[in-house]
């Protein structure tokens, strides 16, 4: 009796380019070779979890593996693509640790889009977009979506403002993609609401559930920035409460926010 393969425990989940059916014969390159004939150590036979974005996820299984080459058949659908939350990250670059971090987390917490943005206070001024997207697809593999995030290339702030509706046309209801700031000066300005209840204020305007959130530098916006934000028609702004909280930490509890709001989490 064959085995179910929605059922068949498997060894690791990699993301693949190519298209996925049954019988398709993959090559994997050195590196992804190496880890799961050195780091895993997997002898022909194992059972993989494959994925692309767009074909669901496929049981796979290891054909043969060498000094930095190794060979995957494609046997049997697991799991049907699904949609996933059209969830946009828009962040000022940091340090290096801390923006891996930021890639890794994000891919966990479903967004499609990292969008590294070049403030006036950014103090990192080169993005390894390579590294970030590795730490966006290993985020993917290990916690069970079925896709991974798209990482752009960095912009500054007034040409992704400037591009925005360009970028985000309108759909079915007139709408385009709101952004969601987490603006820092809300610790000290009462007129602005928690972003939570900035986000449920806004949701009825962005039906087709297409969001963005913006995290600023660890210097915050400048003045100027912060004053074209509050004047554009797409952007919602909030306060992520009263302590000024790390780049990180508040793209991490702006995302927490925006999923149990009008994300997947509900």
């Amino acid at each position: 009796m064959t085995q179910d393969p929605t059922s068949e425990r498997v060894a690791t989940r990699l993301f693949v380019e190519e298209d996925l059916r049954a019988g398709l014969a993959l090559g994997l390159d050195r590196e992804r070779a190496h880890f799961l004939r050195s780091v895993l150590r997997l002898a022909p036979g194992a059972a993989l979890a494959l994925f692309n974005g767009r074909d669901g996820e496929w049981l796979g299984r290891l054909d043969a593996v060498g000094k930095g080459w190794a060979s995957l058949v494609v046997e049997a659908p697991r799991r049907p693509q699904v949609r996933e939350p059209d969830l946009w990250l828009a962040f000022a670059p940091i340090k290096r640790a801390r923006i891996d971090f930021v890639a890794e987390k994000a891919s966990e917490l479903g967004c499609s889009l990292l969008q590294p943005v070049l403030t006036r206070f950014t103090a990192v001024e080169r993005v390894n977009v390579q590294r970030l997207a590795a730490n966006a697809r290993e985020a993917a593999e290990q916690c069970e979506r079925l896709s991974v995030p798209q990482v752009r290339e960095p912009l500054a702030l007034d040409r992704l403002l400037g591009d925005w509706e360009a970028l985000n046309p309108p759909g079915a209801t007139g709408v385009g993609r709101l952004l969601v700031m987490a603006d820092e000066g809300g610790a000290h300005d009462r007129s602005l609401p928690p972003l939570a209840e900035a986000i449920r204020a806004a949701a009825p305007r962005a039906p087709e559930g297409r969001w963005a959130l913006l995290i600023g530098p660890e210097g915050g916006f400048a003045e100027p920035e912060r004053e074209l934000l509050a004047g554009l028609p797409f952007v919602v702004r909030g306060t992520l409460g009263p302590r000024l909280l790390r780049a990180d930490t508040a793209a991490i509890a702006g995302l927490a926010l925006l999923q149990s709001e009008v994300g997947d989490w509900r």
